[in-house]
């Protein structure tokens, strides 16, 4: 079911044929193939690529071929009126470059120059990004490895990985501009990582910040400013699938029958009401509530919960599991970005892999770096096979999509699908392999209730977050990587010493034996928060490109040197990638500032 309808049109494609514009002789005989180059790059975007509701991704082709100012400006126009948000430019041949060039520096822009003999089209590309860079104007460069034949109309693969990692990353910054990210409360517990920045997400972002207070869950339950008929087909939904988990409070102190039924019809209207209040409801207008109904617009948004909503109210977690994964009582949906404990530079994190990937996304603590020593001390397991260097473990309340059971299954292995493929049978083994058990009390004094799942192994993950340092301003930090399985008595021992109602995640970044990813403890001793966000895949090449185009610099990554792909100018900042990377983001500043 499609209904998480943002107001905005979805960003397009943009394909800049350009031509050399010399007349009688050399322009007509490229017409042909100039143009056709730009239909062959569009027809391989679409079909490859979609936006993260699931719609595929549309291309503009400019009406003419550009071999100067005015064909220039006349594609720049076009491409208002369309709504496109990032822009590749294509050619075969030798071209004008300060006449033909994209000059809109607030939007993601690649020149793919191919590699032919017969016409200059690498000349042109690198004359091309020469001026971008010296008028300030970052661009990708997109040059095959390997010599083309003028008639070869075939996409080399290098060409290809390189196209869809801009189109990706562009498109998740175009689809960025111009959204929300709405706070629910402030700062939970004193995370001061957590504080919400309007100048970062304004600036590096171009989003906005909106925020209301907690209270308004209460006043919207208590006036029933919800769809009535959509809440008891919640709640009937959630008794028949959402099955009860043990209860870890003390007998004394366990909450009746009823005071736990009460609980599940307050955290249902809270669900429905979190996303009412992202997105809008119509139906509320239709309640006599006009202003309610609009929503905030929110591509994102946190919840903060602890302590002053939970010290009295049940907690949030059904709330931000439910939002997070990619279904409901209203079927299979595009999942909401919803971050635990308000924490936003986590909920941006998750945003970032859902706008590349289409599928949800895990919200955890960072909790433990387990040892092999220490696992043995405590289990007397000897750690072997992919955990033998130990592992991480991930967990957290809250926002961790139910996805992350791993139940769903890409050529029968345990994945986390575009929400657009998943089935009606993963959806029901997801739910079933998930209990949910009465919040801790210790933890959570009003109650509510926790999901509680083992990810399955055997899953490639990556792992980011962005964190905020003064005086650099954000930063990246990307751990590729796998979830393992642990045996059942292992998982059972080293889970029950932590809160054991909370989503369990075991993790094995990938090393590279030095640096950050020295060994699994450096990992964890460099994260730089309490939070991180993971998405199925080894995405961290693409982490990279879109961290680029906002000039966000990654401080901590383990992506193989050859899939990463930056715009043309980083190169002029120095030999060491990453902290070129640095003073390039530190030189072009923020994408909208």
């Amino acid at each position: 079911m499609k209904y998480k309808t943002l107001i905005g049109q979805l960003p397009k494609i943009g394909i800049r044929p350009v031509i050399d514009g010399r007349l009688d002789g050399v322009r007509e005989s490229l017409e042909e193939s100039t143009m056709n180059m730009a239909k062959i790059a569009a027809d391989f975007l679409e079909k490859n690529l979609r936006h993260a509701d699931g719609s595929k991704v549309e291309c503009v082709i400019s009406d003419s071929c550009i071999g100067g100012v005015a064909e220039a400006a006349a594609s720049a126009d076009k491409f208002a009126r369309e709504g496109v948000g990032l822009s590749l430019t294509v050619t075969p041949c030798w071209c004008y470059g300060s006449e033909t060039i994209d000059m809109d520096a607030t939007i993601p822009k690649a020149i793919w120059g191919f590699n032919g003999t017969e016409r200059p089209g690498a000349v042109y590309l690198a004359a091309a990004l020469a001026g971008h860079n010296q008028k300030g104007i970052p661009a990708f460069g997109i040059y095959g490895r390997d010599v083309q034949d003028s008639d070869d109309t075939s996409i080399p693969e290098d060409v290809q990985e390189k196209l869809l990692l801009f189109g990706k990353a562009g498109l998740a910054v175009a689809t960025m501009k111009g959204k929300s990210y709405l706070a629910m409360g402030g700062v939970s517990m004193g995370i001061a990582g957590s504080i919400v920045d309007p100048n970062f997400f304004e600036s590096y972002l171009g989003m906005r910040c909106e925020s209301i207070d907690m209270s308004e869950f209460i006043r919207r339950i208590e006036k029933e400013i919800y769809d009535k008929a959509e809440y008891e087909k919640a709640l009937a939904w959630t008794k028949a699938k959402c099955k009860e988990g043990k209860d870890y409070n003390p007998v004394n102190k366990q909450k009746t029958r009823t005071e736990l039924d009460q609980d599940w019809e307050f955290v249902v209207k809270m669900a429905l009401i979190g996303r009412d209040l992202m997105i809008g409801n119509p139906k509320l207008k239709e309640l006599g509530y006009a202003e309610e109904a609009l929503g905030r617009n929110a591509i994102s948004g946190g919840f903060q919960g602890q302590r002053q909503w939970t010290d009295h109210f049940p907690n949030g977690d059904f709330m931000e599991a439910i939002l997070t994964s990619s279904f409901d009582w209203n079927g299979i949906r595009q999942p909401f970005m919803f971050a635990t404990e308000n924490d936003s530079l986590n909920g941006i994190s998750m945003l970032f892999g859902h706008l590349i990937t289409g599928a949800a996304q895990i919200f955890s603590d960072v909790r433990t770096y387990w040892s092999p020593k220490a696992v043995k001390r405590v289990t007397g397991y000897e750690l072997k096979g992919d955990a033998a260097n130990g592992f991480i473990h991930l967990i957290n309340s809250g926002a961790s999509a139910l996805d992350g059971t791993g139940e769903q299954t890409i050529n029968g292995k345990p994945a986390m699908k575009p929400w657009w493929e998943i089935t009606e049978e993963e959806v029901d083994k997801c739910l079933s392999n998930t209990s949910w058990g009465p919040g801790m009390l210790e933890y959570f004094r009003g109650g509510g209730f926790s999901s509680t799942f083992k990810t399955k192994g055997e899953m490639p993950v990556t792992m980011c977050r962005i964190n905020i340092v003064k005086g650099i301003g954000p930063v990246l930090q990307i751990a590729e990587g796998r979830t393992i399985e642990l045996p059942e008595d292992v998982h059972h021992t080293l889970n029950e010493r932590t809160n054991p109602t909370w989503p369990t995640t075991w993790f094995v970044p990938n090393l590279t034996g030095k640096g950050p990813f020295k060994d699994v403890y450096s990992v964890m001793s460099n994260w730089g928060a309490n939070h991180g966000a993971f998405t199925y895949g080894h995405i961290g090449a693409d982490l990279i490109t879109l961290a680029s185009m906002l000039r966000i610099p990654v401080n901590m990554h383990n992506v193989p040197e050859e899939k990463i792909f930056r715009p043309s100018a980083w190169s002029s900042f120095g030999m060491d990638l990453e902290s070129s990377d640095y003073r390039a983001c530190s030189t072009y500043k923020a994408l909208y500032e």
